[in-house]
């Protein structure tokens, strides 16, 4: 018989068992048309069969056993081996497809931080990329994470970084463990979560987390990559569990506070379908710009709003002030240069910067 298949052993093309059973007839002196009069068959399915545009059903198997003598497992195991090897050769051309996407990713930099195997070929590249982002073709990824698509359209970011940074914060929010979505606990708990801006990053992460998971909410501090200039995102898992995903980038922590209340924000007010990228220099939506209203009023409440306003921006009334109302200095700070109350240059020692440390990881 021909097509001796190897299951070590990967060939560059795929011979399909028509070819066997046409040699089988062959030298039985049998034609096509006597085979389909004794099978059963018509002619043209013999037909079809034998060129390998049809497959072999165990039924037709076990007909070809019964006529010819050959076992029905056989011819299975022939249909088999041919459906891997096409498959094989689809999957190796996909693969050479993907190949030439790698470039749009920053695949040196997702090496370096652990998300993928360091390598230079192009083809395992591609394969780490695929395994990455969970498809079987690079060219889906716009299609799974379209917002990332429409915020770097026309503007500096690079949709397949920001594609990237959102994949490994799924990735790694399939590992908590959360409560099913509650709007309820979740408002309930914003107090709590807004003092959390008076500890320190070792502190207020682990905390955060849990109060989060506890109202639906799973939260993923995942490091920023090259040209993705965002802060920070929001979108749902699935009807009960929501992701709020945040950078730090060295950034100042009030904006850090910021960037997290205003995904929050997303959470209690905008749909479940919904998915949203917070990136610099992005154009403000409606619902953009509700989020943000819902970080400025969670953080600095319009009850006293009309005080911070006319507020004397020295170092003490400050610290007065965020005493008062329990929250750091820094986000007093933020807010008074935000209203142009207070000139970026000042007080800028009550802004502390988060760096990126193995507590947040």
């Amino acid at each position: 018989m021909a097509n001796d298949h190897s299951c070590d052993q990967q060939t560059d093309y795929a011979v399909a068992p028509g070819e066997t059973l046409l040699e089988t007839i062959e030298a039985l002196a049998m034609t096509q048309v006597e085979l389909a009069q004794r099978t059963g068959l018509s002619a043209k399915t013999v037909n079809l069969i034998i060129k390998g545009k049809q497959a072999i059903t165990p039924d037709t198997a076990l007909q070809l056993e019964r006529v010819l003598g050959v076992p029905a497992r056989l011819w299975m195991n022939l249909e088999a081996a041919y459906q891997e090897d096409r498959a094989r050769l689809a999957g190796r051309a996909q693969l050479e497809d993907a190949a030439q996407a790698v470039d749009d990713f920053p695949y040196a930099e997702m090496a370096r931080l652990g998300w993928v195997p360091a390598t230079r070929k192009r083809q395992e590249k591609a394969e780490h990329l695929l395994r990455f982002f969970g498809v079987v073709s690079l060219g889906l990824v716009p299609e799974m994470y379209p917002a990332a698509y429409r915020v770097a359209k026309g503007r500096k970011p690079s949709p397949a970084a920001l594609a990237a940074w959102c994949r490994k914060a799924e990735l790694e929010a399939q590992a908590i463990r959360t409560e099913p979505y509650s709007r309820q606990q979740l408002e309930t708990t914003l107090p709590e979560l807004r003092r959390m801006t008076l500890l320190s990053p070792a502190e207020f992460v682990p905390q955060m987390r849990q109060l989060c998971a506890r109202c639906g909410v799973a939260v993923a501090l995942v490091p920023h990559l090259k040209k993705t200039y965002a802060h920070g995102a929001t979108r749902w898992l699935s009807p009960t569990k929501a992701l709020v995903q945040l950078s730090i980038r060295g950034r100042y922590a009030d904006r850090f506070w910021f960037s997290f209340f205003h995904e929050i924000g997303h959470i209690l007010l905008h749909g479940k379908r919904e998915r949203f990228i917070e990136a610099e220099d992005m154009t403000k939506t409606k619902k953009e710009r509700e989020a943000d209203a819902f970080a400025a009023d969670t953080l600095v409440p319009p009850a006293t709003l009309q005080r911070l306003l006319s507020l004397k921006p020295s170092e003490q009334a400050v610290r007065r002030f965020a005493q008062e109302i329990q929250v750091h200095p820094c986000i007093i700070v933020g807010r008074l240069h935000h209203e142009g109350l207070l000139d970026f240059d000042r007080l800028k020692h009550l802004q502390p910067r988060l760096q990126w440390a193995e507590h947040v990881v």
